[in-house]
Formats: structure tokens, C-alpha cells, sequence
């Protein structure tokens, strides 16, 4: 797991802690994803934090199934280089989740790990459609408007922060910077990067807005992720 983010652009909202523990609907954020990967059979979690927080995010996201295991960074190394260093933590090689600290979706793991399995895949990314801010019109060829939609996504697939990784692929993660530029596109010109499709809720914090927009879902609907 992710989690060196922080929460800069949270402000005062994060009230201090780092962005994977700010609290949504009374819980640490990062502890609905444990309970995710639990559901999925996961037993152990590394998390990959700032250094210094190591205690905090054990203390925070203790007796939740899994056990936790906090990695500091030693310096700040980027998405891809912080997976590879706590990647280091592991004692097996076979495929293992990564998923963002600030991320919470519906997304089924399981089915997420067969579809891996399935494709023979070196490594599997989940992406969803992105929301778009405003609604649309639909108006057609004679400007005669045909109806509104309040919630459009855009045609496009983007990466939403979840994966499945075979160890060969960690092995080949920068020691600093983002995989994203540089492992996922050699992969996707081998051919042995398949895509997830999620169609369900995505959720990212990064702002107060998007804090709100989560803790009012969670509270709405409390076993949303269950």
C-alpha cells in the first residue's frame, strides 16, 4: 500500500495525520482497504510511508485481519521507487496488490487477481472512467435539445491506483521516480500489461471537497466496501 502522500492539499482537514489515515466516516481511510484485501484473502500488508510514521500506521491500522507492516522511505523515491524499496519487506514472490493510499473503489480483488491469472498477465491495472465535473446536453444535428445528464464520464479509461504485480515487475521499478513512465509503458509494449475494467464508485481524496464527498458516501451507504 501506498502511503507517503501528505495530504498537503487536505490542509487543515487532515488534521495533521498523513493522507492514507485521515479518518472517513470515523475510520482511517486505509482501513476500509485492509478490510478489502482481508476479504480477498491477504494476510499481510506492507505499507510504504514516509519515514517516522512507521509506528502510526501500525498502532492505527492494528487488529484489522491482515498484519502491518510500515516501510519508511528513507527519502522521498517517487510511486514506483516506494513500491520497490518497501517491496523489499515481502517474504514470498508471488503476485501481490498495490494499491494507492488515497484511493477507495468498489472494485472486486478477487475477480481482479483471476482476470491476472487469466491473461497470463506480467501485471494487471484496474482503471475506470473519469467523472466529469459538469453536466452535458445532448443535443442533436438540428441544435434541438434531446435531454440532460447530470453525471457524464468521459469516454476515456484511466488508471485508478490498484494492481496486480508479478515480482519480476517490482524487480524492474526505478529505485526513484514513477513506474508509470517508465515499467508500465516497456510492459505495454511487450504486450504483458492487461487492463481491469471497474464500472463501479471511484473515490479519490486529495481535497477537503473530495474528504467530504467520501465520508458523506460512507455514512450514506456503511457497507458500501463489505
Amino acid at each position: 500500500m501506498l502511503a507517503g502522500g501528505k495530504a498537503e492539499r487536505l490542509g487543515d482537514a487532515a488534521g495533521g495525520r498523513p493522507k492514507a489515515l485521515v479518518e472517513i466516516a470515523g475510520r482511517p481511510l486505509a482501513a476500509h482497504q485492509l478490510e478489502q484485501l482481508a476479504a480477498a484473502g491477504v494476510t499481510r500488508v506492507i505499507v510504504s510511508c514516509a519515514a517516522g510514521q512507521e509506528e502510526v500506521f501500525e498502532r492505527e491500522l492494528r487488529g484489522l485481519g491482515p498484519e502491518v507492516v510500515a516501510v519508511g522511505e528513507p527519502e522521498a523515491l517517487g510511486r514506483g521507487g516506494g513500491i520497490r524499496f518497501a517491496a523489499q519487506a515481502r517474504e514470498e514472490k508471488d503476485a501481490v496488490y498495490v494499491l494507492n493510499g488515497d484511493e477507495l473503489m468498489d472494485i472486486d480483488l478477487a475477480a481482479l487477481a483471476d482476470a491476472h491469472r487469466r491473461h497470463g498477465a506480467a501485471a494487471t491495472i484496474a482503471v475506470a472512467r473519469l467523472p466529469v465535473n459538469f453536466g452535458v446536453v445532448d443535443v442533436d444535428s438540428d441544435d434541438r435539445v434531446q435531454g440532460f445528464d447530470e453525471t457524464p464520464k468521459l469516454p476515456y479509461w484511466a488508471n485508478a491506483g490498484v494492481y496486480v504485480l508479478e515480482g519480476e515487475v517490482i524487480d524492474r521499478f526505478p529505485e526513484k521516480g514513477d513506474h508509470e513512465r517508465t515499467t508500465f509503458p516497456e510492459l505495454a509494449a511487450e504486450g504483458r500489461l492487461f487492463a481491469y475494467r471497474h464500472e463501479g464508485v471511484w473515490l479519490t481524496v486529495n481535497t477537503p471537497k473530495d474528504l467530504r464527498v467520501a465520508d458523506d458516501h460512507f455514512r450514506a451507504n456503511p457497507d458500501w466496501l463489505r
